[in-house]
């Protein structure tokens, strides 16, 4: 990591931060948002900043808990809207472009809020790396409704947010990528709540399992593909895993469960939408 260069980032992020005045920091309770809520505080204040963490179905039951604790440390309001995704027929459907009906609640949600506080401005944690990732469709939705990024205009990448978080001392600089539940169903298949819980109990009933088998584990989902469940977990354990049934047996609710052999990997219901068809070849 470039100290030079991760020390002008921050001066810039700083410089970007401090003429708001105030901001409401969309919280998610992930490294990149509890980044810039660490630095909105930094430059402003804590009277002046809010976390805003979304509580619907597709929050995991246990990032609740762990965001209130990040918020209090640091001073700031923290504030807990619900949003309704279940009410937007375009999210419901989990088409390629869910995430847009996602985003689009959570600012139609966050706008109001900020109003009511009088505050100008609403930030997401969207980084630099999130900017070229491909397919963002939930980054189209913000900029939208007029939701600042500045990670991203700070040019801030993933590794320079755990690196900053780190020298910070902030607890989520190594935390693992989080995602909403919704992103463990497969492309097509329906979002309802039940189908939410079903894979909210099982990463946490299969997390828990390993724990007592004294297993360590940093990345683990429970993909629902309708039918069927496909656990990842980190790639050294993936093999291990598959042959062991009786850990498995605590994914519920699925007539099969089955161990992707790849291991984790952050968006893999993406690849579906980026595999090559006949009609639309891969450019080389």
């Amino acid at each position: 990591m470039d100290d030079d260069l991760l020390a002008a980032r921050l001066e810039a992020l700083d410089e970007a931060l401090r003429p708001l005045g105030s901001l409401v920091v969309a919280f998610s309770g992930g490294a990149d948002s509890a980044f810039l809520l660490a630095a909105a505080t930094r430059a402003l204040g804590p009277a002046s900043v809010v976390a805003a963490t979304a509580v619907s179905p597709s929050l995991a039951t246990h990032e609740l808990d762990a965001a209130a604790s990040f918020a209090a440390g640091l001073g700031v309001r923290h504030e807990t809207p619900r949003t309704d995704e279940m009410s937007r027929e375009g999210y419901r459907a989990n088409a390629g472009d869910r995430c847009y009906f996602c985003k689009a609640e959570l600012l139609d949600v966050l706008r109001p809020l900020a109003d009511r506080l009088g505050i100008g401005h609403v930030a997401t944690g969207t980084n630099a790396d999130d900017a070229v990732a491909g397919f963002r469709p939930g980054i189209r939705a913000a900029a939208e409704r007029g939701a600042l990024t500045p990670l991203r205009d700070a040019g801030f990448t993933k590794a320079q947010v755990r690196a900053a978080s780190r020298a910070w001392g902030l607890p989520t600089w190594d935390k693992p990528a989080l995602a909403c539940l919704s992103s463990r169903v497969a492309y097509g298949v329906a979002i309802t709540p039940q189908r939410l819980v079903r894979v909210d109990q099982a990463e946490v009933a299969l997390r828990a399992a390993l724990d007592r088998a004294g297993v360590a584990v940093r990345d683990l989902r429970v993909r629902d593909l309708g039918d069927r469940a496909r656990v990842e977990v980190d790639a050294e354990l993936a093999g291990w895993l598959a042959g062991r049934p009786d850990l498995l047996a605590c994914v519920e609710g699925f007539a099969a469960v089955e161990v992707d052999p790849r291991g984790f990997r952050s968006g893999s219901m993406n690849e579906a939408l980026e595999a090559p068809t006949p009609a639309s070849p891969r450019r080389l």
